[in-house]
Parts: C-alpha cells; sequence; structure tokens
C-alpha cells in the first residue's frame, strides 16, 4: 500500500531523513557526509512530513478508519476510504486543512501513487499551492517518489515553483539525493539556476552535501545544453 521513493531509499524503505533539518556548513575543509557539519541556512523544515505531525500512528487497525479525515486517509493509502469520503462530499477533494495541504498533497508527500492516481482522476487540482508555498510536486520531490513527479509533471504543475525557502522541487530533490527524481525534473526542463534564498543553486547545494551522483546528473545535463548541435 506505501508507496517508495527512488534508488536512495535505504533498504528499500520510505525515504524519511533523520536529520529534517540538516544543511552543510561551507565554511572549512570539505568533509564527509558523516563528520560534515551542518546549519539551517537553507531549509528551516523538510517539506517531508512525519506520522506524529499529521496526527497517526504508522499502522491504523481497520476499526479507526471512520474517524480519520480524508487527508490523513490519503496519507495512509486508503483508496476505498478517500472514495467513500468523496461519494458523500464531493468538494473534500480540494478541501485544505489547516496548513493548506490538500488529500492529494497529502499523498504526495507520502508516496501514495494509488491515491495521487485516484485524485487526479477524479480532478484535483495539482497546482495548488498550501499557505507556505508547498506544493504536491515539491512534496513528492522531497520524498523521493519519481513515479509521482512524473505524473504531476505530465499534469501541467510548474516544475519551478518555490515555497517559503526559496526551495523549489530540484533542490529538494538534490538534498534528498534522490537522483531519479532530479533526472526526471531536469528532462521536463526544471531550471538550474534558480538559488534557494540562502543562495544555494542545485549543484552548489550538490556539492556541499558531497551528492557526488547527483553532481555528476547535473554536470551532464550543463554539457548536454551547451553542446552544439549538429
Amino acid at each position: 500500500m506505501e508507496g517508495r521513493g527512488d534508488d536512495e531509499a535505504a533498504d528499500g524503505q520510505r525515504v524519511q531523513p533523520s536529520n529534517a533539518n540538516a544543511c552543510p556548513s561551507l565554511s572549512g575543509d570539505e568533509k564527509s557526509n558523516e563528520s560534515m557539519e551542518v546549519d539551517d541556512d537553507l531549509f528551516k523544515h523538510s517539506t517531508t512530513l512525519t506520522n506524529k505531525q499529521r496526527g497517526n500512528e504508522v499502522t491504523v487497525r481497520p476499526a479507526t478508519l471512520d474517524s480519520l479525515s480524508i487527508h490523513q486517509l490519503a496519507a495512509q493509502g486508503e483508496v476505498s476510504q478517500v472514495a467513500a469520503h468523496l461519494s458523500k462530499d464531493s468538494s473534500l477533494l480540494s478541501s485544505q486543512d489547516e496548513r493548506g495541504f490538500t488529500p492529494l498533497m497529502w499523498a504526495a508527500a507520502f508516496g501514495e501513487k494509488a491515491v495521487v492516481d485516484f485524485l487526479l482522476e477524479k480532478g484535483a487540482d495539482p497546482k495548488t499551492i498550501a499557505r507556505e508555498r508547498e506544493s504536491a510536486l515539491t512534496l513528492a520531490s522531497s520524498g523521493g517518489y519519481v513515479d509521482i513527479v512524473e505524473a504531476l509533471l505530465r499534469h501541467g504543475v510548474d516544475i519551478n515553483t518555490y515555497d517559503w525557502n526559496g526551495g523549489t522541487p530540484l533542490l529538494y530533490a538534490v538534498r534528498g539525493n534522490h537522483i531519479k527524481c532530479v533526472e526526471a525534473l531536469l528532462a521536463r526542463g526544471a531550471d538550474m539556476t534558480i538559488e534557494s534564498d540562502s543562495g544555494y543553486s542545485p549543484m552548489a547545494l550538490a556539492v556541499a552535501l558531497g551528492h557526488k551522483k547527483i553532481q555528476k546528473v547535473l554536470e551532464d545535463h550543463i554539457l548536454k545544453l551547451y553542446k552544439p548541435s549538429t
């Protein structure tokens, strides 16, 4: 039932950064990932939300599903329950919670591809922006859910949308070391020159975090862009 991130998720587990606020300090000598000093200059908090933040345990017994909101059910991947709610009240499709998150955004944040597909088919607006300018694409990119990223891009979302930190989907994908998401975003024209509010470009962030495979993907994309046409 749970969606999965791309191939950077250890042991096939869902991407849930243990240090969601970590960002490298660029002072001093280059450090390994293990010893790298961190600060909060890039992103003040991760756009990928925890079970605690959404008010649920990881596992919910079927008997408790009736008490959950459509947003919580979307995050849990409960397609049939989401459908039941919408059959009773179709306005829930675009309903926003206290943070401005829609059911689609919750499903995207937790990699629930089946729910994302169902909601998009029902007409959910993938371009909705939450209170701190989070988008479904940003949330999916942050979690490394390339299948959802591609689905949202096919629905015409703004690939360079930015949140309150100035973070774009590409920056979040780089930060999470999500190679497939980075490749998908670049292939669809994501702007590599956009910087976060703290001044990090995608390449600068990849270098600072020591994400060498991401650096190579970005470098290859740059070379492709500037390669003379024959």
